[in-house]
């Protein structure tokens, strides 16, 4: 039989509401009284009835959260992050995939939203993408606070990396190694690659190395792209027109990965015939043959922090609130594929 929590306050001889309020942890109650509602609690499987709770409190105490790729190294530690965060603060995350399309991406917004859910966390795809939609949202009420690709029109917290640092100190490390001619492999209208972009050249023009426009590759992220077959296409043209870069930077972590598979596969030495360098968070980044030197994004960091900015703005729903916009800071990894 399911116990209410009228059970549990007769049952230890407590008010309804203190029960409650033990039960979601308020200041008003002693820490000893939590302990003892939630002990009885969890002996007689007690669950909190969300739909009463929604009625009472006009919240779902859900967060609705949309990434590009969830199979994504990168990506699966901010969800770590952001999983920390909701379960400190009992909300439950729906997650969603856009795949770097827009339409999913809106789809994806239309159907938390039609949840009913309390906030959101988006990665967008770029600038602008879903703008309307999210505006939408903001306006019905429904804060959103943008992650990782914070490069957005819309007005709210967003938290990301320092991309151009990140992106400079990588491509300096390669010059430093006496490399003339660096090519680069980055993500075409993605939310984070401008930026890097923008690093690599500044860190070239540092060094007097002319940037050549033949040695940049902008893969194709929409449905249906091949983005393993543009870079093995874009490598064998400059080698067969005698113009082989002598090392690679990548802009994402899904590229420096693919880019070390084709060098393998054309036989390419890393590093002796081209280093390689890329932000990558893949945890097997020393193990890899070669040794992947790599800009590490704090993503753990990043996700727990995004989802606690959301959260500040839900709960103050009705208040003037000053937006940040937060860049934490990479870390460059030196190994064997860039030395």
């Amino acid at each position: 039989m399911r116990i209410t929590l009228k059970d549990i306050a007769k049952a230890l001889n407590l008010s309804a509401s203190s029960v409650s309020k033990a039960l979601n942890d308020s200041h008003e109650i002693s820490q000893e009284t939590k302990k003892l509602v939630k002990d009885y609690a969890e002996k007689h499987h007690f669950r909190i009835n969300k739909i009463a709770q929604t009625l009472k409190t006009g919240k779902t105490y859900s967060i609705g959260v949309i990434l590009f790729n969830i199979s994504n190294n990168f990506v699966a530690q901010m969800l770590d992050g952001i999983q920390v965060v909701s379960e400190q603060a009992k909300y439950d995350i729906i997650i969603m995939q856009s795949r770097n399309n827009e339409l999913l991406e809106k789809k994806a917004i239309e159907v938390l939203r039609n949840r009913g859910v309390d906030g959101l966390l988006i990665s967008p795809i770029n600038h602008q993408s879903s703008e309307t939609e999210l505006r939408a949202l903001q306006e019905n009420g429904i804060p959103v606070v943008l992650i990782d690709r914070i490069f957005h029109n819309l007005h709210t917290h967003k938290v990301g990396v320092n991309n151009f640092e990140g992106a400079y100190r990588a491509t300096k490390h390669l010059v430093d190694q006496g490399k003339k001619r660096l090519m680069h492999i980055t993500g075409k209208d993605l939310g984070i690659t401008e930026e890097r972009l923008n690093g690599f050249k500044a860190a070239l023009a540092t060094a007097n190395i002319p940037f050549h426009p033949d040695l940049l590759l902008a893969c194709d992220y929409t449905e249906g792209s091949q983005v393993e077959i543009e870079i093995k296409r874009k490598i064998v043209q400059l080698l067969d027109a005698g113009q082989k870069p002598d090392a690679i930077f990548c802009a994402t972590d899904d590229i420096t990965s693919r880019t070390l598979g084709v060098l393998a596969e054309l036989n390419i030495a890393v590093p002796t015939e081209i280093a390689l360098i890329g932000f990558s968070n893949t945890p097997y980044a020393h193990a890899l043959n070669p040794a992947l030197s790599a800009v590490v994004q704090p993503a753990f960091e990043m996700g727990k922090l995004g989802f606690q900015k959301l959260i500040e703005l839900v709960n103050k729903k009705h208040q003037e609130v000053a937006f940040e916009t937060i860049a934490l800071d990479t870390e460059l990894h030196i190994r064997k594929s860039s030395l």
